[in-house]
């Protein structure tokens, strides 16, 4: 059994920063591309951040760039989003999703595995 649990959401003033983790329990995810989405109300679920097995090749959505980072520890295996200069438009449900494949994809079909999700608010 597989299971991804996200934690370090909340509310946050807008300019603020929040850390999520990802836990993954089950199996090992060293050789598994992971990913984070997020998916506002109303709307579909939306690529942020994907990160190669090895933690040297990763994604990030045009929308976060610069401001969001995706890292993981292999050893832990945890997977993490560092979130800084928030804004209002980062409100989400943000989840954490791994791959069978070996590449990095932006298409939430594209993962396996799937957390509960962890919502995250920014107010303005």
């Amino acid at each position: 059994q597989v299971q991804l649990v996200e934690s370090g959401g909340g509310l946050v003033q807008a300019g603020g920063s929040l850390r999520l983790s990802c836990a993954a329990s089950g199996r090992t995810f060293t050789g598994n591309p992971m990913g984070w989405f997020r998916q506002a109300p109303g709307k579909e679920r939306e690529f942020v951040a994907a990160i190669y097995f090895s933690g040297g090749n990763t994604d990030v959505a045009d929308s976060v760039k610069g401001r969001f980072t995706i890292s993981r520890d292999n050893a832990k295996n945890m997977v993490y989003l560092q979130m800084n200069s928030l804004s209002p438009e980062d409100t989400a449900v943000y989840y954490c999703a791994a791959r069978r494949g070996m590449n990095i994809d932006k298409r939430p079909l594209a993962y396996a595995y799937w957390g509960q999700g962890i919502q995250v608010t920014v107010s303005s």
